[in-house]
Formats: C-alpha cells, structure tokens, sequence
C-alpha cells in the first residue's frame, strides 16, 4: 500500500514561497494523476492543483494561478507544490493525494475528492500578514 508523506510546511510572511513535497512510500505513485487539497480550520477541504501521471497536464484552483506551479519526479517518486506570493488567506493544511487514475480530463475532474484512495497526513502553512 502506497502512503504519501508531505513535508515542507511552515510559518511564512505574505509575499513569501514555500516549497511543499509529497513523498510515496511503500510502492509508486508514478502511475497516478496527483493533487494537493487544503482545508483551513473551519472549512471544508478545498482543491488546490493536480498533476497527470506523465506531468504534460496541469490543473489550478481559480485562487492559486500565477503563484502556485504543481510538478512531480517520478524517478524521485515525488510530487511538488512550489508557492510564491503567499497571501494570509492561503493559511490552512495541505494534503497530497494520489488519485485512482493516471489521467484527468477536467478540472471538475481534478476536484472531486472522491476520486483520491489514498491521503497524506497533511503539512501546515501558516501566513502572517
């Protein structure tokens, strides 16, 4: 069984980067189409970005394009979420999740998180104005 171990969260000010990672363990995550969700405390889990199985196609949440960029090493087998320009508002845990397929044809797709089987832990951002 695949697990996916987050790393890279932290305490940043607005206008800063972080650079979160999304490590698979016990198995490959190469075969899947990727994500970062997020849920700030309080509200519900919200999709940031996905990543197909090959890296060619990428999607965003509307909030996040222009800062965020989502990538993957699958020799490293490991997925990116680089943020820059980090706004108080981005302030929540982040959570990589590896979806069941390796393709994702819509960002409606993208956001369905009943279509991730399997969920890291979760790493915190927290940005100070």
């Amino acid at each position: 069984q695949v697990k996916l171990i987050e790393s890279g969260g932290g305490l940043v000010q607005a206008g800063g980067s972080l650079r979160l990672s999304c490590a698979a363990s016990g198995g490959t995550s190469e075969t899947y189409a990727m994500a970062w969700f997020r849920q700030a405390s309080g509200k519900e889990r919200e999709f940031v970005a996905a990543i197909s199985w090959s890296g060619a196609t990428t999607f965003y949440e509307d909030s996040v394009k222009g800062r965020f960029t989502i990538s993957r090493d699958n020799v490293e087998d490991t997925v990116y979420l680089q943020m820059n320009s980090l706004k108080p508002e981005d302030t929540a845990g982040y959570y990589c999740a590896a979806n069941r397929y390796r393709n994702i044809p819509t960002v409606k797709d993208a956001a369905r998180t009943t279509d991730y089987d399997i969920w890291g832990q979760g790493t915190q951002v927290t940005v100070s104005s």
